[in-house]
């Protein structure tokens, strides 16, 4: 038996299906998964056509196949015949009186989440333009959206409120036909009698099925009846002049990186909202509190588009919110389900998945768009028109982007949120077929380098303004490109090493805001090992040398990177680099301050202010002022530290770095509360937390709230001071029996100095505490955890204080000499205060009848 009786043949002696689509695809040479990518449709769907397990796809998935298949003329006609043999446009039902002659023949609408003010610009947007198009991938909510608002309206519209729901063939009488039917007239000319000039709305829906007879048979109605406004919802606009079109985004999802506190946190999102809902009515109950973090990271992955959110929901009966994200949280795009509308559902209709959703936009779009697409696609969070230009442009050949955002955005292919700049996003559906089709297309290799440049180039021009006044809105930037940053480092560390180093080389000081020391001096380390960047410029090799000493610095490596510093100072000063010699001393400083080599880093410091005062630097004169402050610290010079940190405030106000001011006003807490003055040091030190928090520097945001809780502890109010231990360790003790397990306590949490320092802070909060009670036996647990803690600390001073603590609690004479020890080896001088305390404790020993 030839193949050809083996299949079926369909009424009226076409060939099925099948054996269509399976002769087309053969007579170009295809595979079915070469058509399949072809198409933008899943090879299930090909293969499924092609044995005859779906006769009837989606008007989607043929016109898709059919532009994959190169079908024109006849032989197009043919095989959509074949495949979807539907009749034309009808209304889908009877007229409903909702008022006194306000017909509406649509059903109720579902209720809507985060859509008020999409209702609420529509119904406006309907008052002053006579055609009104609502635009956007399919299961985005254009239909519900209409549906809404044409409720919303209906007393505004006495004449009618009805609709058509357009059938795939349709022409433009069909539509006019049906038109004028669901306003209960039979022909055109008795429709302005009907209305006897009374406003009337007629809601379009599904245009892209037969977008020009939608459009031929709306320009007759409305030429017709004046007073009836249309209100169309499709993938493409209408196409008429005059037309409205308003793109309908998917649903707000929680940003990326937001961890939900609790279910009312989620709920602010309305992506995060719907699908809350929808999966506990299949689950039958809530997400568990553990289950959020999952949620807001599968809401954000499909986009926050309304028909994948009820699809994954639905298979909540089966699979609890982690197990969802992930098992399909990399393969949205095979989501399926039938199509959203208002009509009742055909029941032999086939399923349409979210890839082929998007790529019915996609091909609509023109091929020089459609590249431009793929490029795009390579973004990983939002940007902004300039950055896509960049992106798009070849050589110097320079793209205006903005007719194509333009186009996007129409056809929902595009998100645009905020004002600044950097709004405008690929939902990660369309990012992921543009990527796909990238990857069939073999230019992948070629889009991603050419993002890793062009991110390597907004990071380098960007960066300087990390130091100054334009701090805060440069970290904003960066971390709005965080995502792209990540991707672009990943792609030319391996690819294209000396881009990498290039983009790696400036992001030192954002990686030391943002916490991320230890992996950002990973990426600097391994990229200047790599044997590609040894012919890299010594001036970049001599900054990213640099780099990692300053991030070796925040976690405790310094030492480790110290000859790397002193290199890369070497380049500076042989080339006449001012900037990077400054930078380089600056970190010199603090790696030699952290070796203990006391006297070195203070001729660093005195070298770099003489430098930065012959050039007029006024920042970083600044800076090496306030490293000189340190030193006056450590040899007990109070007065003078507290005249340098003025002289700091200054020249920062001067030049507008308000990190620098906000440090220095730090720092006055501190030694408001070494000199004794702990209420100054308290309002001081919450004051600049509270400035630190927007800045974003949690490592000296820790700091100020230790000098606080130390304070407080040292003016004897207790419970404030371990409401602040509380604060810094929010997972710590609680109030009531204390003690300080050894082991348990004291297992470091990481190896950073910061984490030595807050350990240290923590625990000299808790024996202080601990002394004013009388508690001497927990005071010394206290003290002596945090002598251990601030060996490994940045802050010497810790130490020296907390043997002193130490000392007062036990009055043990071998703590008095490793006291002593420890101030020969960090030059810290004791302050007044702690000499006391000594002289006191000396003084009891001496005491008759003491030991």
């Amino acid at each position: 038996m030839t193949p050809e009786h083996d299949r079926s043949r369909s009424p009226g002696g076409r060939a099925a299906l099948s054996d269509l689509l399976r002769g087309h695809r053969l007579a170009l040479g295809l595979t079915q998964a070469e058509l399949a990518g072809r198409a933008g449709v899943g090879v299930r769907t090909v293969r499924d056509l092609e044995r005859g397990h779906a006769t009837r796809p989606q008007r989607t998935t043929v016109d898709l196949l059919a532009d994959a298949l190169g079908l024109t003329g006849s032989a197009r006609r043919d095989f959509v015949a074949t495949a979807r043999p539907v009749p034309a446009a009808a209304p889908p039902t009877a007229p409903v009186e909702a008022d006194p002659g306000t017909p509406v023949a649509l059903p109720q609408p579902v209720p809507l989440l985060g859509r008020d003010r999409d209702v609420a610009e529509v119904t406006a947007l309907l008052d002053a333009h006579p055609v009104v198009s609502l635009v956007g991938l399919a299961g985005v909510g254009k239909t519900a959206l209409a549906l809404t608002v044409a409720h919303a309206v209906a007393a505004r519209h006495p004449g009618g409120v009805v609709g058509v729901l357009v059938g795939d063939g349709s022409d433009a009488a069909d539509v006019l036909a049906a038109s004028v039917a669901v306003f209960g007239v039979s022909r055109l000319a008795d429709l302005p009698c009907r209305l006897a000039g009374r406003p009337a709305l007629l809601l379009v829906d599904a245009v892209e099925r037969a977008p020009g007879p939608v459009a031929e048979a709306v320009r007759t109605l409305t030429a017709a009846a004046p007073t009836v406004r249309i209100l169309a919802t499709g993938r493409r606009p209408v196409g008429l002049p005059g037309e409205l079109v308003r793109p309908v985004a998917p649903l707000d999802v929680p940003p990326a990186g937001a961890e939900p506190a609790d279910r009312a946190d989620l709920d602010r999102w309305p992506a995060a909202a719907l699908f809350a809902a929808r999966f506990t009515q299949a689950r039958h109950a809530p997400p568990a509190p553990a289950e959020l973090p999952a949620l807001a990271a599968l809401v954000r992955r499909l986009g926050g588009l309304p028909l994948a959110i009820e699809l994954m929901a639905a298979r909540g009966r089966i699979l609890d919110v982690p197990e969802l994200l992930d098992r399909y949280g990399d393969r949205v795009l095979d989501l399926a389900g039938g199509r959203p509308g208002w009509a009742p559902a055909d029941p032999v209709a086939g399923t349409v998945t979210l890839r082929e959703a998007v790529a019915t936009s996609y091909h609509l779009l023109a091929p020089a768009e459609r590249a431009a697409l793929r490029r795009l696609s390579a973004f990983r969070n939002r940007w902004s028109v300039a950055l896509a230009e960049e992106l798009l442009a070849d050589g110097d050949d320079r793209w205006d982007a903005v007719p194509l955002l333009d186009r996007l955005s129409e056809l929902g292919l595009l998100s645009v949120r905020g004002t600044g700049p950097f709004r405008f996003r690929l939902l990660d559906a369309v990012r992921d077929f543009a990527a796909e089709q990238a990857d069939l297309a073999g230019e992948t290799a070629a889009i991603r380098l050419r993002h890793a440049s062009v991110i390597a180039a907004l990071v380098r021009r960007t960066a300087p303004g990390l130091v100054g006044a334009d701090l805060p809105g440069t970290v904003h930037l960066l971390d709005e490109a965080t995502g792209d940053i990540i991707a672009a480092l990943a792609y030319a560390a391996e690819e294209a090493p000396a881009t990498a180093l290039l983009l790696a080389a400036a992001l030192p000081r954002w990686w030391r805001l943002r916490g991320r020391d230890v992996s950002g001096r990973r990426w600097l380390r391994r990229l200047l090992a790599d044997p590609r960047t040894a012919d890299a410029r010594p001036v970049l090799r001599a900054w990213a040398l640099l780099g990692s000493a300053r991030l070796a610095a925040e976690h405790g490596a310094g030492p480790e990177e110290l000859p790397a510093a002193q290199a890369a100072l070497a380049v500076f000063a042989e080339v006449g680099d001012v900037t990077g010699e400054l930078s380089a001393r600056s970190v010199l400083c603090a790696v030699l301050r952290g070796l203990g080599a006391h006297d070195e880093a203070r001729a660093q410091a005195e070298a770099a202010l003489t430098l930065a005062t012959r050039h007029g630097r006024v920042r970083e004169m600044a800076v090496a002022q306030h490293h000189l402050t340190w030193h006056d610290v450590r040899v007990g010079e109070l007065a003078d530290a507290r005249r340098r940190l003025a002289t700091v405030d200054r020249l920062a106000a001067q030049c507008g770095d308000q990190r620098l001011r906000l440090l220095a006003r730090a720092d006055l807490a501190e030694l408001a509360r070494l000199e004794g003055r702990y209420a100054e040091a308290v309002e001081q030190g919450r004051r600049a937390a509270s400035a630190l928090v927007e800045l974003g520097d949690p490592g000296r945001r820790r700091r100020a709230i230790g000098t606080v809780g130390l304070a407080l502890a040292l003016q004897g109010r207790d419970d404030e001071a371990l409401a602040v231990v509380t604060e810094l360790w929010p997972s710590g003790p609680v109030p009531g029996p204390r003690r300080a397990p050894a082991v348990e306590r004291w297992e470091p949490a990481g190896t950073s100095r910061d984490a030595h320092t807050e350990d240290a802070l923590r625990a000299l909060i808790e024996g202080q505490v601990a002394l004013h009670r009388g508690d001497r036996e927990l005071a010394a647990e206290w003290f002596a955890a945090a002598a251990e803690a601030a060996a490994g600390g940045a802050d010497r001073r810790d130490l020296v204080e907390a043997l002193v603590g130490l000392a007062a609690s036990t009055g043990d004479p071998a703590v008095l000499d490793r006291l002593d020890r420890a101030r020969q080896i960090t030059g810290v001088n004791l302050l007044p205060r702690e000499e006391e305390l000594l002289y006191a404790l000396a003084a009891q020993r001496r005491r008759p009848g003491r030991t």
